[in-house]
């Protein structure tokens, strides 16, 4: 090539160089603005994720939103007094709400406040209005519940006066109160829906509850303080937190009648549980003991165990089960946890003494 030539060739290269980098540095400008407004036009750049997460507030009276995409709480929900048990059915949310006053353990009771019983029910927010729509009657002191497969009818405990209360959603009508044990906390219904498992604090019991017959049908002796009841999906077998023992009983749901016992540890206190949709994986939530236990529901054996927050209680999975959520009490947050290996994503602020938390998906 000739000199000339090779000399006006390089000189091009050198002048077009800074026309290049400010082409370059306009294309990703250019693309940076597309990405931004994309967002701000609600059109995410990456898919959105099909649920959002609610978390009751016991001290605040209120229920918060939170965004898992962000993740951050977007909303909060006035609701009432002392909002527990939490469960949603289509585009409603159930939220048990109570007048009676906090009564932390060692409290004398005698010194409490009286009961504010026009507080007392089941509170109803439309998730389409964002809104507190109705509140139900559902018994005295309702703080767990569980719900029929159909929607239509709601089994509550009603822990101060020893009682299931039975209601009709469609009408809002109070059916009746059944007497179970002392104490009950822990509602949850069979996978056939045959039958309400009510756990009896003072009593260390299981009421068993048909729902056929609307009567009590069976009582089965489990740990010191049962909190939360836990089928697996076939419903062969059930799982109760004892928090006083720091065991998990494992109860014949077939026959009605305890199997074995799981011991997690001395001083833990098991509270809240949730089951994977395989059945394979139960977790529990251990409250003061900071921590949340897996267990292996083929073997019973403990899989792994790993800190989230200061005394987790509520407990739920991601409709995916990537991600576990914790309802943290004292620190007033929600931990999101990698399910798989028991890390810690981010904690959330939510609103005062959070209890409860579920999984709701966007389109209700």
């Amino acid at each position: 090539m000739p000199l000339l030539s090779l000399r006006l060739g390089v000189s091009a290269v050198i002048l077009n160089y800074p026309f290049q980098i400010m082409i370059s540095r306009t294309c990703l400008i250019l693309a940076f603005l597309v990405s931004v407004l994309s967002v701000a036009c609600g059109r995410p750049s990456q898919s959105q994720s099909p649920y959002l997460v609610y978390v009751s507030n016991e001290a605040s009276g209120d229920l918060t939103v939170i965004d898992p995409d962000l993740p951050e709480a977007v909303a909060t929900i006035p609701l009432g007094k002392r909002p527990r048990g939490i469960h949603a059915f289509g585009n409603l949310l159930y939220v048990a709400l109570s007048g009676s006053p906090f009564a932390p353990p060692g409290v004398d009771e005698s010194t409490l406040p009286p009961a504010d019983k026009t507080a007392d029910g089941i509170g109803v927010v439309d998730l389409r209005q964002s809104k507190l729509v109705n509140k139900i009657d559902a018994g005295s002191d309702p703080e767990q519940f569980a719900l029929s497969r159909d929607g239509k009818t709601l089994y509550a405990s009603n822990e101060d006066v020893s009682g299931l209360s039975i209601v009709d959603l469609a009408s809002g009508r109070l059916v009746t109160t059944l007497p179970v044990g002392e104490e009950p906390e822990g509602v949850t219904l069979s996978p056939d829906g045959r039958f309400v498992y009510v756990t009896c604090e003072n009593d260390g019991i299981i009421s068993v509850v048909d729902t056929a017959a609307a009567k009590v049908v069976k009582t089965i002796k489990v740990g010191r303080r049962p909190r939360s009841v836990e089928f697996v999906p076939d419903g062969s077998r059930a799982f109760v937190t004892n928090e006083n023992d720091g065991t998990v009983s494992v109860i014949d749901a077939i026959r009605q009648e305890p199997l074995s016992t799981i011991l997690l540890g001395e001083g833990v206190k098991p509270m809240g549980l949730v089951i994977n949709k395989a059945g394979s994986k139960l977790y529990v939530s251990t409250g003061r003991s900071k921590k949340v236990f897996v267990l292996d529901t083929a073997s019973n054996a403990i899989t792994m165990s790993f800190e989230v927050g200061q005394r987790p209680w509520g407990i739920t999975l991601s409709p995916d089960e990537k991600l576990l959520f914790t309802a943290n009490g004292p620190s007033n947050e929600v931990s999101i946890v990698d399910a798989a290996s028991g890390t810690i994503i981010r904690k959330v602020k939510v609103g005062d003494r959070p209890w409860g938390v579920v999984t709701v998906p966007r389109n209700y």
